[in-house]
């Protein structure tokens, strides 16, 4: 049987007193007819009265906050009854979506698990019982501001992608986020297999803000991934808001590790622990700005054949060509490649201008194994430093207690 570990609880969308707080149920009531969506929606005061009580008992009342055509979004939902409980309430927009929420044990007030979302209508459907018995339905609408400004998200990986085993789940995100813990409160990891990780915040090597999540080591194979962001109706900044969920699933692939050796000009790749294939390299070209990253790097993306300049990354009029079976590994400009011109170099010598490159066959038969997320553990004398965090997914080269620090629940 797969187990499956959530890393954050879900609310039910319908929630219920107990019952043993509760007698059952003696008539059915008939809910008020909903608004029309030109005129009725958001005209209610947030306050109905219910059914005629026994003659000791005064009608039960309801009061919703938010209220009014105008309520403030990124706030819970409550729902208060006096004069009885509370037996189940229900809180719906125009779209058919619930807001899901729980209720106090008395039974006298209800509180939605997420908030109210910029730019939307609610209906509150809420269900009471007197102490004698009867029960009431009430019904009150309310409308939320829209959002001035608005702020998107770019994930990775791609939903129903198979990953390699180094691969982290990261968001980028259009505009800077300021409330860094109550948005990450908002996002969802869960796996097929007990699986620890943290979230951790970067700036992006666009410039953007970004939050990635990494397991603690390397993923399990087999493991299957739902990434969920209940990101609608939080702000990211004073002025910003979400106004949309995200969700992405994948399934992580073989164990697939490819070693690189700068020194002996070597790449191995290892399936499993067990080694498939060594091919011979050539790598950066040693004492300046033309040296490889050594540390963990991950293949971003497999680009095919593409237009390498110089230019782009610094380093003048170098190069300017077509480079077939691009595997990209850095955001700076790492990749691994057929390098055909360099052929007298590979096995016994570092020549290039920072890739990692080989033969076209080698090349040819390399980029059919590997995938998206399979790490490239490289190592050498004279390199220009460790992949940074954010250049690529890079941060399999901090320790993990240094990973956890970079999380804003932390």
């Amino acid at each position: 049987m797969t187990r499956t570990r959530a890393h954050h609880s879900i609310r039910t969308v319908r929630t219920l007193v107990a019952a043993a707080l509760l007698a059952p149920l003696v008539a059915a009531c008939t809910a008020d007819p909903a608004p029309s969506a030109a005129g009725g929606a958001g005209t209610g005061t947030g306050t109905g009265k219910g059914a005629p009580a026994a003659d000791n008992e005064g009608p039960v009342t309801v009061k919703v906050t938010p209220t009014g055509k105008q309520a403030e979004a990124g706030q819970p939902v409550t729902v208060t009854a006096t004069g009885g409980r509370l037996t189940s309430v229900t809180v719906t927009d125009t779209k058919g979506g619930d807001l899901p929420g729980r209720a106090a044990p008395d039974g006298l007030t209800w509180t939605s698990a997420r908030k109210a979302a910029p730019g939307t209508t609610y209906a509150v459907t809420t269900q009471t019982r007197t102490r004698g018995g009867t029960s009431s339905t009430h019904r009150a609408f309310f409308t939320t501001t829209a959002a001035a400004q608005v702020n998107k998200v770019d994930w990775r990986p791609g939903t129903g992608t198979t990953v390699g085993v180094a691969q982290p789940v990261s968001l980028v995100f259009d505009h800077p986020v300021k409330n860094r813990a109550e948005v990450e409160k908002q996002l969802k990891v869960t796996t097929s297999n007990p699986t620890e990780g943290s979230w951790g915040w970067m700036r992006d090597y666009s410039g953007k803000d970004r939050v990635d999540w990494r397991p603690k080591d390397y993923w399990k194979p087999g493991t299957k991934v739902t990434v969920t962001a209940e990101l609608n109706g939080t702000a990211s900044s004073d002025d910003r808001w979400f106004v949309r969920d995200y969700t992405t699933t994948f399934t992580v692939g073989p164990q697939q590790i490819v070693k690189v050796d700068l020194d002996t000009h070597r790449l191995t790749l290892l399936r499993d622990g067990r080694t498939v294939r060594r091919i011979p390299v050539s790598g950066g070209t040693p004492g300046g700005d033309k040296r490889s990253w050594r540390g963990t790097a991950v293949l971003m993306a497999k680009e095919g054949t593409i237009n390498m300049n110089s230019e782009t990354v610094g380093l003048g009029n170098a190069y300017d060509k077509d480079v077939a079976y691009s595997m990209r590994l850095t955001w700076s400009g790492m990749y691994a490649h057929a390098a055909p011109w360099n052929a007298r170099y590979f096995g016994n010598s570092n020549q290039s201008s920072g890739c990692i490159g080989m033969s076209n066959a080698d090349a040819s038969w390399f980029y059919a194994q590997v995938r998206p997320g399979d790490p490239f553990e490289i190592t050498g004398k004279d390199t220009k430093g460790v992949v940074a965090p954010n250049n690529g997914f890079g941060q399999w080269n901090m320790s993990w207690p240094a990973w956890q620090a970079t999380s804003a629940l932390h």
